[in-house]
């Protein structure tokens, strides 16, 4: 079962959005990251049986401060 999640991560640089995209790749699980929102302050991940929590953890560790938006079932 694919899942669509969207994340708010504090990003005040591009260099931030990079670090925060290769965090959300190197998941295991994830199929594709994006950038959404007028200010690409939205992280997309879409992927199959990804750890919700650790990824969120993970992006509050190296990039800053990540709250959950969205998590619903790809169809």
């Amino acid at each position: 079962m694919k899942q669509k999640m969207v994340l708010k991560v504090a990003m005040k640089c591009q260099k931030c959005r990079a670090q925060a995209l290769k965090v959300a790749a190197e998941q295991q699980g994830v199929s594709s990251v994006g950038l959404e929102g007028n200010e690409k302050e939205k992280v997309v991940v879409i992927g199959d049986g990804i750890d919700v929590v650790k990824l969120t953890t993970n992006l509050r560790k190296k990039v800053g401060t990540t709250e959950i938006i969205s998590l619903a079932e790809q169809k």
